[in-house]
């Protein structure tokens, strides 16, 4: 028998630790050459880490959440035969440390216990007042609000007969109810609690994989980057006609086009005006770097969360280009099947929520961008158009940009262009 260590790939250029997100085995398995062991993930991509050998799990290099070094023990294997050779599980030592022991897993908090309901209990009444028999006016007239006394005559219920359960000696509604026992035919009371909800447990869970990378870039950009946001109301009713049009006649030979294409292709050619926007800031080495092509970042959310894979090169194609590729990053993404590459490299932002996209947003920039535009829902409103009002289909653009390199005036300059492309869509297609 003999120990055989896997250790952690180096997963690309620049990469330094990964995180164990899920764990496909167990000490004590069974496992065969090319079986799964573990996924790791690498800034937004998972990757999966197969077995290169045969044998018995003894040991894992790490709970579920744990970040690893390149290089780190990942799994120990025991096989049986001769040691593999120092190239594929170097020693670590000339005499073979003891198998490392799973490290036990955090316990998770308990769930705080909710305290029993108290018991009722029976007030005890003031010795002075309870006590005492009800108060009465000085001419032995009971004391009722009009509205008592009125209910009273209707119910045939003579006040003097009833006992206030005040201690003022006021007659309340309440005592009304309690003497006709409660038949009396009026609506339930106003201070009368509603039926309980059911009340769901508490959970908690620990923050890992993908979620975790997405709190950490989202923390660092806001931390890092001072952003600023412009909203623009623009006129799409123009541009969605030409999109139905455009989907009439070659939508079942060229796919379908949603209004994304189009945005992506007014972003790349109000970039050409305003190069600023398109750009990567690097505030660690004091460097901005602009970019003459139009890598789109497109912010796509997955069930284990937001991903942003990248249009590459924009301003090179038409729209049902943009349209199939966007598709295809898209499906790659929701079933976890993208590569890293995809997800890398972009130099600005487009976000949309679709039908969930709201009035206005305030889109986080994708550190190291500089920029990011948000697509908010379309709706259909009344309209000045010369001298007469008119229904128009109009959505707002939420953008922002960070102050340090963007100035207000190119940030509205940028959003105009890509407003007048919009309203105007022919200009689209004039080079």
């Amino acid at each position: 028998m003999s120990e055989y260590v896997i250790r952690m790939p180096d997963l690309g250029e620049g990469i330094a630790e990964v995180e164990v997100v899920a764990w496909h085995v167990a000490v004590g398995d069974t496992v065969t050459e090319d079986q799964l062991l573990a996924d790791v993930m690498t800034d937004k991509a998972t990757v999966e880490i197969p077995s290169s050998v045969s044998g018995k799990v003894i040991a894992l290099g790490g709970e579920i959440g744990q970040v690893l070094a390149v290089g780190a023990p990942l799994i120990r294997i025991e096989t049986s035969g001769a040691a593999p050779d120092a190239a594929s599980s170097p020693p670590e030592t000339t005499q073979p440390p003891a198998p490392s022991p799973t490290p036990a897993p955090a316990p998770k908090p308990a769930a705080p216990s909710r305290p029993a309901p108290p018991t009722p209990v029976a007030s005890t009444p003031a010795p002075t007042q309870a006590t005492a028999p009800s108060a009465r006016e000085p001419a032995g007239r009971p004391i009722a609000s009009p509205a008592v006394r009125a209910r009273a005559w209707a119910l045939g219920i003579d006040l003097a007969k009833v006992t206030s359960s005040s201690t003022s000696g006021r007659i309340m509604q309440a005592d009304l109810d309690a003497l006709a026992g409660g038949q009396a035919g009026r609506a339930p009371s106003q201070t009368e609690p509603a039926a309980p909800r059911p009340v769901r447990a508490d959970t908690t869970e620990k923050i890992i994989g993908l979620r975790r990378k997405i709190a950490e870039r989202m923390q660092e950009s806001k931390r890092r980057i001072p952003h600023f946001s412009y909203v623009e109301e623009i006129d799409v009713t123009d541009v969605e006609a030409l999109r139905e049009q455009l989907n009439a006649r070659w939508g079942e030979t060229r796919g379908r086009l949603t209004l994304l294409p189009f945005l992506a292709r007014a972003m790349v050619i109000a970039i050409d005006e305003f190069p600023q926007v398109n750009a990567h800031l690097d505030d660690d080495a004091g460097q901005l770097t602009r970019f003459g092509a139009v890598h789109l970042g497109i912010a796509t959310q997955t069930e284990t969360g937001l991903m942003v894979p990248v249009l590459r090169d924009a301003q090179q194609q038409n729209l049902w280009a943009i349209a199939a590729e966007l598709k295809r990053l898209a499906q790659a993404a929701r079933s976890g099947k993208i590569v890293r590459n995809e997800l890398m490299g972009s130099t600005i932002t487009l976000t949309s929520l679709g039908k969930l996209g709201g009035i206005v947003s305030t889109p986080v920039i994708n550190r190291p961008e500089v920029a990011i535009v948000g697509v908010n829902r379309i709706v259909r409103r009344p309209m000045m158009l010369g001298d007469a009002v008119v229904p128009r289909l109009m959505m707002n653009l939420s953008s922002s940009f960070d102050h340090r390199v963007v100035d207000g005036a190119t940030a509205a300059g940028f959003i105009q262009a890509v407003r007048g492309l919009l309203e105007q869509p022919a200009l689209l297609f004039v080079d």
